[in-house]
């Protein structure tokens, strides 16, 4: 399965942001790309830097941001490919909305939502309402999660998707600096998956889209540029370069985990019986 991390300008013009992502998926889908994943706030922008202040929630267009997402759906059912696109998702008044991950099949619908989780400090301050539960969805057989921003410094979120039986995880962020690299690398490796990376193309100098094996090193990544880019890669169960990662380390680790390999090799402690000789 071909996996697409695309680089695009946001800017806070909605209807620009929704032509740019149009253009990635046609890009994408011309690569023969399965799935393109998008960075956080790629349609509507995202918070601090395309917005001044929590309190413009009450003038964000919502009509605007729910056309461009049904042109692209229907895009994305004319090319039959899936996107996971960053925006934010509306709820009652009163309340902030999600920072969220639109995922679009390749039917032209609306398949899933994901809704960040764990929100950074900044975040929390009117900007965004977190979500509760992670989401999986499947691409040709593939099983991939979802993860936004500050959770690539939670390690239970994807080692819950590892438990979750996954192959892979869509992590879309404003930006990605060497500190969510080297942790994305980590969780890739520690539970042998794929990670596709996405970061807005303003944001590439420190880091730029791609995609990371199972074995924690970089598969393909855009150009360290500020220009749009996408990074393409096929997803192969059976590729030797990750045999130890997916068909040794992984089963293993899962049988690690579970302790019955341990439990069965115990043995009597003979200073469990009296401490006080010890």
């Amino acid at each position: 399965m071909k996996l697409a991390m695309a680089q695009t300008v946001i800017s806070t013009d909605i209807s620009t942001n929704g032509a740019a992502i149009r253009a990635m998926i046609a890009k994408a889908a011309a690569q023969g790309a399965r799935l393109v994943g998008f960075c956080e706030g790629a349609l509507s922008g995202y918070s601090k830097f395309q917005m001044d202040s929590p309190a413009e929630w009450p003038h964000f267009d919502w009509a605007a941001q729910e056309a461009e997402l049904r042109a692209i759906a229907v895009l994305c059912g004319d090319l039959r490919i899936f996107a996971a696109v960053g925006g934010a998702h509306r709820l009652p008044a009163g309340h902030s909305p999600h920072n969220c991950l639109y995922i679009l099949s390749d039917s032209g619908s609306l398949l899933s939502r994901y809704d960040k989780r764990f929100l950074s400090n900044s975040e929390l301050d009117g900007w965004y309402t977190p979500g509760t539960a992670p989401i999986i969805v499947e691409v040709d057989g593939f099983r991939l999660g979802c993860a936004i921003c500050i959770e690539s410094q939670f390690p239970e979120v994807f080692s819950d998707y590892e438990r979750m039986g996954v192959d892979g995880v869509i992590f879309s962020s404003y930006g990605l600096p060497s500190y969510f690299q080297i942790a994305l690398r980590a969780h890739a490796e520690l539970n042998c998956l794929w990670i596709g990376a996405a970061t807005p193309a303003q944001k590439a100098g420190k880091g730029p889209s791609g995609i990371i094996g199972p074995d924690g090193e970089w598969m393909v990544q855009c150009a360290q540029k500020p220009k749009p880019d996408l990074a393409v890669a096929s997803l192969d169960r059976s590729d030797p370069a990750y045999e130890i990662a997916l068909q040794k380390a992984r089963p293993w680790r899962a049988k690690a985990r579970q302790g019955d390999i341990y439990r069965e090799k115990l043995v009597d402690d003979p200073r469990s019986h009296n401490r006080d000789e010890y």
